[in-house]
């Protein structure tokens, strides 16, 4: 079941020869679809009522009466499958943060018969209902789950910093659920991140590093998203959502095997998240995954349709290098090539260079020390200033 937009569309909902412009405040469906829902759900024999939109605590109840089963509306099936998918300890806090978010003001009294409760442990004392007991537990486990979730972004931070003090460029990568993203990362790095074939199969940010042209760069994997993401998943999945912040690049990778309608739809929906989140500032570069399942002739629409943007194929590894070359074209202008003389007392600077992620072209060993071509970003050249050799210099020497 669909939320009906503010201006109707054909095959919205008539009740009384009219259409209806919204859902209905009590029950969603209005009186005359919900006794047609009665009857047509008691013939389906189902077990639950799967509702594709938002519903307010009231609908859900009122519907739960009427049908006398469980309705699960859109963000809480989005939750369970997320609490199926969580594996680390972060992702599990986040999981439980947003379940209990969404089910604190749902909270309803299972035995209204008992109703009364005395004073015992856990409790504020004579007259506080089970009902009370139990959300002010619940508000007590969010302040709690947000605390540790602060402490691990904290976490999180300091190592974003030392990756800022290396200026390593950062890349994430974001894309509609279930586009290839992690087999992609996979691909690019050799990460071992799960590639099962299922929604939302990603919730921890995972990153790994890949190496091309002589220089280092940091791919992170990202939760992927989808049309109308639940408010309860923006503000409690930030870890991944800061992830994609913080990055120098994000490449915004596309199912290419889907058809245009489909497709223009999730490319819309990741443009409308990335902005939600922030992140709408940040350069992007579409990536087409999954080219090794379109014929000729979409690829030549695609890439009229998609200029310039890399056509890839995450399982047999078409385009890949292509793909990296990309990456570093965008990053080209922070380096600069280098000549540098480091002497042999000072063997520590020669580590830290090579700390910075690779970026040494060569390296010659000279009586009076180190020699090595190098590309530095400005702000490493500053570091290494002293250890500058210039290109005349260079030249007299091998002359004599």
């Amino acid at each position: 079941m669909r939320q009906h937009q503010p201006d109707p569309a054909p095959g919205a909902e008539r009740e009384r020869g009219f259409i209806v412009p919204r859902p209905d405040e009590r029950t969603y469906v209005g009186k005359g679809k919900l006794v047609e829902l009665q009857r047509a759900f008691g013939d389906s024999r189902a077990e639950s009522l799967l509702v594709d939109d938002e519903l307010s605590p009231a609908q859900q109840r009122r519907l739960e009466d009427a049908l006398s089963t469980r309705v699960i509306d859109r963000t809480q099936l989005i939750l369970d499958i997320f609490a199926q998918h969580a594996v680390s300890a972060e992702g599990k806090l986040q999981v439980e943060l947003a379940q209990l978010e969404y089910n604190l003001p749902r909270m309803r009294g299972m035995w209204q018969h008992l109703e009364r409760l005395g004073g015992g442990v856990g409790t504020r004392g004579p007259g506080e209902s089970q009902l009370e007991t139990d959300r002010r537990l619940a508000r007590g486990r969010i302040s709690l789950l947000r605390r540790r979730l602060r402490d691990l972004s904290k976490q999180r931070a300091t190592r974003r910093k030392s990756r800022t003090r290396s200026q390593t460029p950062t890349v994430s990568l974001a894309g509609y659920t279930n586009v290839g993203k992690s087999t992609l990362l996979n691909a690019m790095t050799g990460a071992g991140a799960s590639v099962d074939d299922r929604l939302f199969e990603t919730l921890d940010p995972t990153t790994r590093s890949f190496e091309f042209d002589g220089r280092r760069y940091l791919l992170t994997d990202t939760v992927g998203f989808i049309r109308r993401l639940p408010h309860q998943l923006v503000e409690g999945f930030a870890a991944t959502l800061e992830e994609t912040l913080a990055a120098d690049l994000v490449l915004h990778v596309v199912d290419a095997s889907v058809d245009d309608g489909r497709m223009e739809e999730m490319v819309s929906a990741v443009d409308g998240v990335l902005g939600e989140v922030g992140a709408a500032e940040l350069p992007v570069e579409i990536v087409l995954n999954k080219v090794d399942l379109v014929d000729p002739l979409k690829r030549r629409r695609l890439a009229s349709t998609f200029p310039g943007a890399p056509q890839v194929s995450a399982r047999s590894g078409e385009g890949l290098d292509e793909l990296r070359a990309v990456v570093a074209e965008r990053f080209g202008e922070r380096f600069e090539a280098v000549r540098l003389l480091i002497p042999y007392d000072a063997g520590d600077r020669l580590a830290e260079l090579y700390e910075l992620g690779a970026p040494v072209d060569e390296r010659i060993d000279r009586p009076e020390g180190v020699f090595v071509r190098a590309r530095l970003s400005h702000a490493d050249l500053r570091r290494f200033a002293r250890f500058l050799v210039l290109e005349q210099d260079e030249a007299s020497r091998e002359a004599r």
